[in-house]
């Protein structure tokens, strides 16, 4: 698949997911900003095509001023084989950071919905590996180097192949498989197997 014909749909696509969802993307704002101190929308930077930063959108999920020592540590122990994901990967189960209407957004994946944004931009795709913190980066073997060579996407290859069962590990082989296998109907199948995959999830 061309990066045109990519970017084409990933640009018709975001544009109408933002445009209909815009009355839930409202009700999440209005949400979070009323049940917990601070901005619904959390900014923060990740890793992009090439490595490069960019500034990337969730709503925000956590109390305010929360610190990443306990996340750092759990992905830190998930990539040396020391801790198994249960509550899905990069994610601590119990996780005191988390706001209670934080926790909902975790499980359906509402909280990620502002990262349309960033598909418009052209930050990132529909489809393509995780967006990725520099200090995660820099703990991912040498293999796993090639997710770079694409755009991060909102779902991947992981996301719909048991991303609660996968190691890490097994997680960053499935990114790079995804570079090397690429094409819009693997794309259109990732979209179509994200949507029941993420019902599953929300309702475990």
């Amino acid at each position: 698949m061309t990066g045109t014909v990519k970017r084409a749909l990933d640009l018709m696509l975001a544009s109408l997911a933002l445009l209909v969802l815009a009355p839930l993307l409202a009700a999440v704002w209005v949400a979070v900003r009323s049940t917990s101190p601070g901005r619904a929308v959390f900014c923060q930077q990740r890793l992009g095509r090439h490595g490069q930063p960019f500034t990337m959108y969730k709503f925000r999920t956590m109390w305010t001023d929360a610190g990443d020592a306990a996340h750092r540590a759990y992905v830190r122990d998930l990539l040396t084989g020391t801790a198994e994901s249960s509550g899905g990967l990069y994610k601590l189960v119990g996780d005191p950071r988390i706001t209670p209407v934080g926790a909902l957004l975790r499980r359906t994946s509402l909280d990620e919905l502002p990262q349309l944004v960033n598909v418009v931009r052209g930050q990132m795709s529909l489809v393509g590996p995780r967006p990725v913190l520099g200090w995660e980066a820099e703990l991912f073997p040498a293999g796993a180097r090639a997710r770079f060579e694409v755009r991060p996407g909102l779902t991947g290859l992981w996301q719909v192949s048991g991303r609660n069962r996968l190691t890490m590990l097994q997680a960053l082989d499935l990114d790079v498989e995804y570079v090397r296998r690429q094409t819009l109907w693997l794309d259109l199948a990732i979209m179509v197997k994200t949507i029941p995959a993420q019902l599953r999830r929300g309702a475990a």
